[in-house]
C-alpha cells in the first residue's frame, strides 16, 4: 500500500479507505445490487408463454420494485412501455433491453400508459400530470383536467386519437390524443372509476367500474347506464373484454368470476369462489377457448384450467408470490403470452401517496430512516477500526509490509 494511503487511514478514518468501504456498503443496500439477486424477491414485470403455467422476468438487467402498468404497441408486439414506481421504461425488442424514457420530464412514479392505434403516439400519467408523445421521443405535458393525475387507467378507443382516462377523480375523454379533453363521467356515481375497458369492434363501447358496479356507454362515454344484472351489488373489482369473442365480458365480484355473452346485459357466476376470501382482483386474462384463466390479485396470481371450477395460486420459482400482482396484459397476437406486474409497495398506497403529493421517499417513517442511518454508522465505524488495524502493519515509509516481529515491535514503540 502506498505511504500516503496508510498514513491517511491512521490519521483520518473518515477518508480514503473508510469512504470506499462506506460506499461499498451503500452499494450493497442499493437497488443496483439486486440485479444479481433472485428475481422472485423483488417486484417487476414477468412474462409467460404458456398461458400462465411458467413465468420468467421480463425486465432482466433492470431493477424494478413496482410495475404499475404495461402498454404493448398495436403495430409491433415487441415494442413495450412499462410504467414503474421509478419512471417509464421503453423496450423495442420484447423486453430484452430497456431504456429509461424522458427522466427529466416523466419524474418519479408513472401510473398509467397507453399507445395510440398507430403504435407511435403514447400517453403516460405521473403523479403530477398527464404527458403525451407524438413521435415516441418527445414528451409534453397534456392540458388534462384537475384530478386526472395520478391516473388509474388510460385506454384507447376504437377511433384513432380517441382515448379515455380514469383519473384519481373523474373520467375524461380526448379525441385528439390528449391535446384537449372533455368530461366523460356524466351519469356515473361520484365514486372514482377504478377499472376501465373499451371495445374496439364491432362498435366503440366503453365499460367502467364505479361505486362497485359495472357501467356501459355506447356513445363515446357521453352517457352511461348500469350493466351488471346478476352480479352482487357494490362488489365488482375488475372488468375485461374477451379478445376471442366480441360480445363476451368477464368480471370479478365477491371472490367470484362472472361472464356475460351479451355485452353485459346478463351475467352468470362461473365456477367456484377463489380460495381466499376478500381477495381484490386487479386483472383478468383468458385464453382461447376461455378454459385457462389468470387473475392478478393482491395475493398474487390465480389460475384455473377448467373454467373456474378450481383455482390455484400460481407458485413459480421466478414469481414473487409474497407480493401483490397488479397489471395483467395479454399479447394481442399470441393468446398464450401474458405479462404480469408485481410491486414491493401495495398499489393502493402508491396511488394514494402520489395523489396526496408525496413521493416514494415520503413513505419512509422517521424510525425507519433513523434505523437505517444507525446501521450505516455502525457499519462505517467497524470498517474504520478494521482499516486502522490493517494500517498498523505497514511501515511509516516504503511500500512493504512489516513482516518480522522485531519490526512490528519497533513500529509500536515509535507510535
Amino acid at each position: 500500500m502506498p505511504r500516503h494511503a496508510s498514513s491517511t487511514f491512521a490519521r483520518n478514518p473518515l477518508s480514503g479507505g473508510f469512504l470506499a468501504a462506506f460506499l461499498s456498503a451503500l452499494m450493497l443496500l442499493s437497488p443496483s445490487a439486486a440485479r444479481a439477486h433472485n428475481p422472485s424477491a423483488w417486484g417487476g414485470l414477468f412474462r409467460s408463454r404458456d398461458s400462465g403455467v411458467t413465468w420468467f422476468p421480463a425486465n432482466a438487467g433492470r431493477f424494478v420494485s413496482g410495475a404499475t402498468a404495461l402498454a404493448i404497441s398495436p403495430t409491433d408486439v415487441n415494442h413495450l412501455l412499462l410504467a414503474t414506481d421509478s419512471g417509464l421504461l421503453r423496450s423495442r425488442n420484447g423486453g430484452r433491453d430497456w431504456d429509461l424514457e424522458a427522466p427529466a420530464v416523466l419524474v418519479g412514479a408513472v401510473f398509467a400508459v397507453a399507445f395510440d392505434a398507430d403504435g407511435r403516439r403514447a400517453l403516460a400519467s405521473t403523479g403530477s400530470g398527464i404527458f403525451r408523445s407524438e413521435d415516441g421521443a418527445t414528451w409534453l405535458r397534456s392540458p388534462a383536467p384537475p384530478g386526472a393525475a395520478p391516473a388509474r387507467a388510460i385506454v384507447r378507443g376504437a377511433v384513432g386519437g380517441r382515448v379515455y382516462l380514469a383519473g384519481w377523480r373523474g373520467l375524461s375523454r380526448s379525441d385528439d390524443w390528449g391535446a384537449s379533453w372533455s368530461g366523460a363521467g356524466q351519469g356515473l356515481p361520484e365514486d372514482p372509476v377504478t377499472a376501465l375497458a373499451a371495445a374496439r369492434s364491432p362498435s366503440d363501447v366503453v365499460y367502467a367500474v364505479a361505486g362497485g358496479r359495472i357501467w356501459a356507454s355506447s356513445d363515446g362515454a357521453r352517457s352511461w347506464r348500469p350493466r351488471d344484472r346478476g352480479i352482487p351489488d357494490g362488489r365488482v373489482d375488475a372488468v375485461a373484454l374477451d379478445p376471442s369473442a366480441p360480445d363476451r365480458l368477464w368480471a370479478t365480484s365477491a371472490d367470484r368470476l362472472f361472464r356475460s355473452d351479451d355485452r353485459g346485459e346478463r351475467w352468470e357466476a362461473i365456477g367456484a369462489p377463489l380460495g381466499e376470501p376478500n381477495t381484490s382482483v386487479r386483472g383478468i386474462a383468458t385464453s382461447t377457448p376461455g378454459k385457462a384463466i389468470v387473475l392478478s390479485t393482491d395475493r398474487g396470481l390465480y389460475r384455473t384450467v377448467d373454467g373456474g371450477g378450481h383455482w390455484d395460486l400460481v407458485v413459480d420459482g421466478n414469481l414473487p408470490v409474497h407480493l401483490e400482482a397488479g397489471p395483467l396484459v395479454r399479447d394481442p397476437l399470441d393468446p398464450a403470452t401474458l405479462y404480469a406486474g408485481f410491486g414491493l409497495t401495495p398499489y393502493e398506497e402508491l396511488w394514494r401517496t402520489a395523489a396526496e403529493g408525496g413521493t416514494s421517499l415520503s413513505r419512509l417513517d422517521s424510525l425507519s430512516i433513523a434505523g437505517g442511518a444507525a446501521f450505516l454508522i455502525v457499519l462505517g465505524l467497524g470498517a474504520a477500526v478494521t482499516l486502522r488495524r490493517v494500517a498498523r502493519y505497514y511501515p511509516a515509509a516504503g511500500g512493504a509490509a512489516t513482516s518480522s516481529p522485531k519490526r512490528r515491535l519497533l513500529a509500536k514503540t515509535a507510535r
